[in-house]
């Protein structure tokens, strides 16, 4: 077990599935954890958990509803408070709805929560990850990046022809293009940046859940399809910590093993555009 006892790890996303087991096994490692949780009662009762699972109780809870902007910004701003370092961050927050939602920003949700409260997150972090190197950024990405080919820059609301797996597809798409992109800015800093994919078909988790019925549904009808939370939070692991991974950045990963993603995930073009218009829209400087 590699020992992260003077390391300082955020996890976004912890409450459940894939985030939850990552939370647990960097905390049993000895790391320091910042959890990111939309909810106070189950963020409480994950810290809670995690505490009484490991032993170890340097757990800090982070209230944010990643679909706002604003409350990135604060819990950015909160955690740089703490004058913490941060030697690795795990983008692990998700969220697939099956119809159309538009965040106050004006954001279709999947992109907002999937992507660019994860890039304004990162960029609002970035000094303090630089200044605490060695450092890893991990960005949970998906296969579900085959859903599209390419990204619908003219339409990145999806006003016109919204379907719910090509739109989250897109926002995993966004995920592996961030990546590229930062690695290329991150290089010689010191700063790995890497995509994960959590294999297989996909992952029981509460992705989804919010949905009601249908998403349940679809649950049980997929279940003997997916993974298990455990299975899916491995690669993600592997890639905050494992000792193989030293130095290795912007690449794509699935089952602790580097895997080519389609064509338009390798677009460093779209991915340069991605990062200019995602600053743009969470009012970063574009540089």
């Amino acid at each position: 077990m590699v020992d992260l006892s003077n390391k300082v790890c955020m996890v976004t996303g912890a409450t459940s599935g894939i985030g939850l087991v990552a939370a647990k096994a960097l905390a049993e490692m000895g790391a320091e954890l910042f959890l990111v949780c939309r909810n106070r009662d189950r963020g409480e009762r994950t810290v809670a958990d995690i505490v009484d699972h490991t032993g170890n109780d340097r757990v800090t809870l982070l209230l944010c509803d990643l679909s706002s902007l604003t409350e990135v910004r604060d819990i950015a701003q909160s955690f740089l408070n703490y004058k913490r370092p941060l030697h690795a961050l795990l983008n692990n927050a998700g969220v697939f709805n099956f119809n159309r939602e538009i965040t106050v920003g004006n954001h279709e949700e999947m992109f907002a929560v999937n992507h660019l409260a994860h890039f304004l997150l990162t960029n609002l972090l970035l000094d303090r990850i630089m200044a605490s190197t060695p450092a890893r950024i991990v960005n949970v990405a998906s296969e579900a990046h085959w859903f599209c080919k390419g990204m619908n820059f003219e339409d990145l609301t999806f006003k016109e022809r919204f379907k719910a797996l090509k739109v989250y597809g897109h926002s995993k798409l966004a995920n592996i293009l961030f990546t590229r992109e930062l690695a290329k800015r991150m290089e010689g800093s010191g700063v790995t940046v890497n995509a994960v994919h959590p294999g297989g078909f996909g992952i029981r988790t509460g992705l989804g859940s919010q949905n009601g019925g249908k998403a349940k549904i679809l649950s049980l009808l997929l279940k003997a399809f997916l993974n298990s939370p455990e299975e899916g939070a491995r690669t993600s692991i592997y890639a905050c910590t494992s000792p193989e991974l030293d130095g290795v950045t912007g690449r794509y990963l699935k089952k602790c093993r580097e895997k080519q993603p389609k064509p338009w995930a390798k677009d460093d073009v779209a991915a340069q555009r991605l990062w200019e218009v995602s600053a743009k829209l969470t009012d970063l400087p574009v540089s």
